[in-house]
């Protein structure tokens, strides 16, 4: 028989959506459906090795790795840059992708600033560490900056599922034996409920730093769960993130006397008069003196260039599934060396992305600023016999080699079965706000309860 040199060869590559439950989370765009979607790339190779990646769900970001399978499979794992490169050359743009990204959070175009090849790069890359015996992160950037990923908690208001059923089964956790469990599936609108939100998540995950999801409530109200958060957590970092809901008056007006409340404050505003959010965020950033983040006006490089240039955000919470590991990684350095601030975004997401987000922000260099995760609200429903886990606020990033997590392929059918059962695979955060408000329709500088 011929020796085999080099790497491994992708011999197989499954794409398979799934399904998980959600909670009616409050979010500029609406509300959350009784369940989220996601993609799952399955790689192996000749030597044995199986890689896994997810990424966001939805029939074209299924159709568009299943275009991928051909130009992956019979490759060398030691190729994964190359087979990227031919994936991107491959790609064209979708007619309806007008370019504008998710600077005003119209849920309907993430699907173009995901890419769905960022799954396909995580798995190569978990295929080329159990070949070299080393742990994801070792194989990005400058190879593992740390153990433990600091984290945050991300807190949601969360409506009354009841006004919705029968005819939108939101899962019900009141006969749990865990307190948080409990909590999430509650209604959750005030102040006072956000604060017992985050004490609960303290307990659960020692979470001390928070960021509540805004764009629900009038600003002031929300600046007033803020301030009651920064009371019982004053050595905390307390942000907020409108998704660019308030206008440039509004979020000036609000944002001044959170000087020494906020850490941080995300997308405060968005586009108005004819100008982009960028320069709109850069004149916000003239009149308050807080840090700005963003994960919706810098999601391409040559968004970025525009950002930069304007000093428009001081932390880019770059998302590894819109970005790529790796790219995620070279923002990370490149916001390190001109002394700015890396983080990362989270959608509603399964450990598969948990573990990926670890060995990323494991990677990067510096202090990034506590990463977002969506994991809390759908802990429990693991598709992995070994997820990592956020102890003290810190995700436990896997010391074994690739991504050091083994898939549960029992539990992925059971979430493939929930999918194939769904009426629809995207995400439709207008669909349950009729059960809330009548007629409601997404307006990006109205919050959803705000009619």
């Amino acid at each position: 028989m011929m020796e085999h040199k080099g790497t491994p060869v992708v011999t197989d590559m499954q794409v398979i959506p799934v399904a998980g439950y959600d909670s009616m989370l409050m979010t500029l765009s609406g509300a959350h459906a009784p369940w989220f979607t996601r993609n799952l790339v399955i790689l192996r190779d000749s030597s044995g090795h199986t890689g896994i990646g997810e990424i966001h769900g939805g029939d074209y970001t299924c159709e568009a790795l299943n275009s991928c399978i051909p130009l992956v499979v019979g490759q060398p794992v030691g190729r994964y840059r190359n087979i990227l490169d031919t994936i991107h050359k491959s790609s064209t743009r979708a007619a309806e992708d007008d370019g504008e990204g998710i600077q005003t959070l119209d849920i309907s175009k993430l699907k173009f600033v995901v890419k769905a090849e960022w799954a396909v790069e995580c798995a190569l890359l978990d295929l080329l560490g159990q070949y070299l015996d080393l742990p994801m992160c070792e194989l990005l950037g400058d190879g593992k900056q740390r153990d433990q990923v600091e984290t945050l908690g991300y807190l949601f208001y969360v409506s009354d599922k009841e006004k919705a059923a029968p005819a939108l089964p939101y899962i019900d956790e009141t006969g749990s034996s865990d307190a948080w469990f409990r909590l999430r599936r509650q209604e959750m609108l005030t102040p006072e409920r956000i604060v017992e939100q985050a004490q609960v998540l303290n307990e659960k995950y020692g979470f001390r730093n928070f960021k509540l999801k805004g764009g629900v409530l009038r600003g002031e109200e929300e600046m007033e769960a803020m301030r009651a958060l920064k009371k019982v957590f004053p050595e905390g970092r307390i942000n907020i993130d409108p998704n660019g809901a308030w206008s440039l008056e509004e979020a000036i007006r609000i944002c001044q006397p959170m000087e020494g409340v906020l850490t941080y404050v995300e997308d405060p505003c968005g586009p108005e008069a004819g100008y982009s959010s960028r320069e709109v965020m850069a004149e916000f950033k003239n009149a308050v003196n807080l840090p700005v983040a963003t994960n919706m006006i810098a999601t391409d490089w040559r968004q970025f260039y525009h950002a930069a240039a304007l000093k428009s955000v001081d932390i880019v919470l770059a998302d590894p599934h819109f970005w790529g590991f790796g790219g995620s990684v070279r923002m990370a350095q490149i916001l390190n060396d001109w002394g700015l601030t890396w983080g990362s975004h989270s959608n509603n997401h399964f450990d598969i992305t948990l573990t990926a987000f670890a060995h990323v922000a494991a990677a990067a260099p510096g202090t990034p600023t506590a990463l977002d995760t969506h994991w809390i609200w759908q802990d429990g429903q693991n598709l992995l016999k070994d997820t990592p886990k956020i102890v003290n606020g810190y995700l436990q990033v896997p010391d074994k080699p690739g991504m050091g997590v083994t898939i549960d392929m029992d539990k992925v059918m059971e979430a493939n079965g929930r999918y194939n059962r769904l009426p629809s695979h995207e995400r439709d955060d207008a669909m349950a706000m009729q059960y809330l408000i009548p007629g409601w329709k997404y307006d990006c500088k109205k919050p959803a309860l705000v009619r």
